[in-house]
This record gives structure tokens, C-alpha cells and sequence, in this order.
């Protein structure tokens, strides 16, 4: 199974989740602003973006990729995962139904959140979501 993770992080925090879930997944985590493959390629995609502003997609890099892929993964095995420092998760509920709504698959059936920095039961997580993607 063909297997990409790309991610969007300010912080580091997402960073560190995409790469325990790329290692997991056996693969590598590449910047949202780096891939320069085709989504349609893959079976299964993990995607990483921390909670922005209002509890959104980051909106000047991942967002754009995000919405130009959505028409592409109806039938692919998804997994997204971020990092937050406030609110409640409604942004990765969004996003959640936004994959569910273009005909894929959330791997776990939702996201998965962190706050802040991941701890190591974060990372530990985040390598069993990779283990079920791939």
C-alpha cells in the first residue's frame, strides 16, 4: 500500500506527530509546502494541521492543499491529526466530516488531537494511528 504524510506545522507540535505517525506508517513526513506528488497515487493519506485561528485549518498553505486534494481521496484510507492549544477540537470534527463527506475513510473514524507539545502517550498515539493507516 502506497502511503504519503504531509503536514502543516508552525510550532513543531504537529511535526512531531507526523513524524511518529510517518515512522509507523513506514514512511516520511513531508511538508504540506514540499509534496509535489499527485494524492491520487496513494492508497492511504495521513495529514497533519494544527487548529488555527478560530479553530480552522491553517489557511495560507494547508488549507489551499487541503481543498485542491478533496475531490481525490473519495475511496482512500485518510488519517488527520494536529496539535491545539485551546478550544475543543471543533476544528478536527470539521475536518473529519469534510473527508467523510468526499467519500473517504477516516482511519479511527475521527481525528486525532494533541495539546501542545505531544507527551509520549501523544506520540504513542500517534504511531498507532500510522499502524492502522498503513
Amino acid at each position: 500500500m502506497k502511503t504519503a504524510v504531509i503536514y502543516w506545522s508552525g510550532t513543531g507540535n504537529t511535526e512531531a506527530m507526523a513524524k511518529a505517525v510517518a515512522e509507523a506508517a513506514g514512511t516520511d513526513a513531508v511538508q504540506v509546502s514540499a509534496f509535489d506528488g499527485d494524492v491520487s497515487e496513494y492508497d492511504a493519506l495521513a495529514l497533519g494541521c494544527p487548529a488555527m485561528g478560530a479553530e480552522e485549518l491553517e489557511d495560507s498553505e494547508f488549507e489551499p492543499f487541503f481543498s485542491s486534494i478533496e475531490g481525490k481521496i473519495s475511496g482512500k484510507k485518510i488519517a488527520i491529526f494536529g496539535s491545539y492549544d485551546w478550544g475543543d477540537g471543533e476544528w478536527m470534527r470539521l475536518w473529519a466530516d469534510r473527508v467523510k463527506a468526499a467519500g473517504a475513510e477516516v482511519v479511527g473514524g475521527e481525528g486525532l488531537i494533541c495539546n501542545n507539545t505531544p507527551d509520549d502517550d501523544a506520540l504513542d498515539k500517534c504511531r498507532e494511528l500510522g499502524k492502522q493507516l498503513a
